[in-house]
């Protein structure tokens, strides 16, 4: 009866499971690129939300400008008319 040495037992078992592991890791090419597709899309899509950010602080900062000449108008106005504050 033939005896099995060690070093021929563990070989047995641990190349086809390394083989197993290695080829259960390979990644598809077609799944990447459908990555790769949705983070440029959801690039694009934060630039996008950051530039309408921009633009609503400077309609914001606008809208303040035009307050604060109306307060101040009023605010003459209603001195000239002797009417308190």
């Amino acid at each position: 009866m033939p005896t099995i040495n060690r070093s021929t037992l563990v070989s047995r078992c641990i190349v086809p499971a390394a083989a197993l592991v290695l080829l259960a890791s390979c990644r598809s090419p077609q799944a990447d690129a459908f990555i790769v597709e949705q983070v440029r899309g959801l690039t694009d899509e934060l630039n996008a939300a950051r530039q309408q950010d921009a633009q609503m602080q400077a309609d914001l900062d606008s809208l303040r400008i035009v307050v604060a000449r109306q307060d101040s108008l009023l605010t003459r106005l209603a001195g000239m008319a002797g009417v308190p504050r």
